[in-house]
Order: structure tokens, then sequence, then C-alpha cells
């Protein structure tokens, strides 16, 4: 971006240029998430605003974002903010960007649980927070809690929560060594739905993602060793939270490992099935428990 006098119109052109040069992904949506970010307008406002002069300040609030996101960082990472089922959350480098099918699985739930009776929900492996606040603004009702073992993504969380000023019951914790019992033993066998979008991405895999997933986001909120210990993992940590009859679990899941999930949550005693998201891919797998939980 050299000294000169730039339009709106002219911004955008160099932009898409640049970064289709840089080999990023989506270069004219990239320009015109930067540039709307930074005057403050929506996205497709700026075309109507293509002969607007840019100022100088805002010239050097946009640079280094074009930088950044010329070396291929997220968007959201630069401008610290993503829209997620009607509510904006701020994102930082050490949390998990929140993706358009994790709306699909809230979505879910809320369709299979209207506001009239109160629910006690729990949100594993939380990140953002996305999934339990989006919950709690939707059922405001509902005791909502969220744990994660990230002690950086907690703090995103709960700043996200007060924000929005909503109320969610946050804890740290690991899901291989869970701690949560020992603190609230309250819980034990008294909530109505887990749900999880867990690291379901095999540590094979890491080559063949997006740069700009690969390099930026955290790799513990993307990869697992084995999706047997992952949902296993969770499946028996269901076994203490869950009430006993006619609770249910909502996993996002690998598509193409939904069957494995399913298997092992019919191993527990729970009835599931596999849902599509909008791609039409195998993305969640949905669990109703009908009698006592307990391994076969």
């Amino acid at each position: 971006m050299q000294d000169r006098s730039w339009t709106v119109l002219s911004l955008l052109d160099w932009g898409t240029e640049y970064f289709e040069q840089k080999e990023v992904r989506n270069p004219r949506f990239s320009i015109e998430w930067l540039l709307s970010h930074v005057l403050e307008v929506k996205r497709l406002d700026l075309y109507l605003l293509f002969e607007r002069p840019l100022h100088s300040t805002e010239l050097e609030r946009l640079r280094p974002m074009v930088q950044r996101r010329g070396k291929h960082e997220p968007l959201q990472y630069i401008t610290g903010r993503v829209d997620f089922f009607g509510i904006e959350l701020s994102v930082a480098s050490g949390v998990l960007i929140p993706r358009p099918e994790t709306e699909e699985l809230v979505e879910y739930i809320l369709a299979s649980h209207d506001n009239d009776a109160p629910k006690k929900l729990i949100d594993i492996g939380t990140g953002s927070g996305c999934i339990a606040l989006a919950i709690k603004k939707e059922r405001p009702n509902w005791e909502v809690w969220a744990t994660d073992l990230s002690e950086s993504a907690l703090r995103v969380a709960q700043q996200n929560g007060k924000e929005l000023g909503l109320q969610v019951h946050w804890f740290q914790d690991n899901l291989f060594a869970p701690e949560l019992l020992r603190h609230h033993p309250e819980l034990a066998h008294s909530c109505d739905i887990l749900v999880s979008n867990p690291p379901y991405i095999l540590n094979e895999e890491r080559e063949a993602l997006e740069r700009e997933v690969r390099e930026f986001e955290p790799e513990e909120a993307l990869f697992c060793s084995s999706t047997h210990r992952m949902y296993s993992a969770l499946v028996e940590h269901a076994k203490s939270l869950l009430l006993p009859h006619h609770s249910q679990m909502y996993f996002e899941v690998h598509e193409q490992y939904a069957n494995e999930v399913q298997n092992i949550s019919k191993d527990y005693g729970f009835t599931a099935e596999i849902r599509h998201d909008l791609a039409g891919k195998d993305r969640f797998v949905i669990s109703t428990l009908t009698s006592t939980l307990s391994p076969s």
C-alpha cells in the first residue's frame, strides 16, 4: 500500500490483486472483510461507497491488517471478532474459530428442546464459548455449564459471556482426567444434555489442511490421536454427568468417522443417529439415552 490517494474501490481492487499474488484464500472477500472492519460498515455497504476516500488514520489501521492477512493469518484473528448464531464473539490466537457447521449443531439442539421446560446443559471443550453462549441466549431459563482444558480459551469465553450479559458456569478441566465433579458434585447425573465439538482431525491429516488453519489455529483444539479415544472419553465423562434416563449427547464429528462415533455411543446404551450438515456430510451424532448408562 503505497502512499497515494485511495478510494474504497481502488483499495478493493488493489487488495484483491495483492491477496491473489500471496495465494490467500478468498482474496476479494478478505479485503472486503478488513476494509469494512476499519470503516465500521457492513461488508456489502462498501459497494455504496466506491468513491469514498480513505483518511490517513484509516490507512494506518488497515495496513498492518493487510500485511497479516498476506501471511495467511485468519481474518477472525486479525479483527478479533466473529459472528456466531446471531451473537458477536471475541476470538484470539489460541482459541478455535467457530465454524458454520457448529451453528448447525446448536440448531439441532434448539429444534429438539423448546423453551418451556428448564434444562441443564454442559458443553465440553467450549473454546470461545460459542455453543454455550448461543444456547444460553436462546434458552435463558436453562442452566449452562462449559469446560475447556485451555486457560486462555476460557478467559476469552468468560469475557464473551460478560460482554453479552449471559450467565454460564465456566470450569477449566481435562477431559482425560476430569476434576469437574470433585469440585461440583451437584452435577453428578443431573444434566439433560451434553454437547461437544472436540478435536477430531487426526494427526496424519495435518498437512492436508489449509495453511491458515494449520499454521495459526491451536493444535490442541484441532487434532486428536484417535477418534475412538476422544469420543470414548466423552461418553465416559457423560456417564457421570447425564441423567440416567432421556438425556442426550450432541457431538460434532469428522465426516469420515461418524459411524465409529455412532457405534461408541451405542455401546454405552444410547440410541444414536447420524445427521448431515448443509454440505451433505456426516457431521453430527445425536444420541439419546433410554436406559441406565453402562458399557456393553
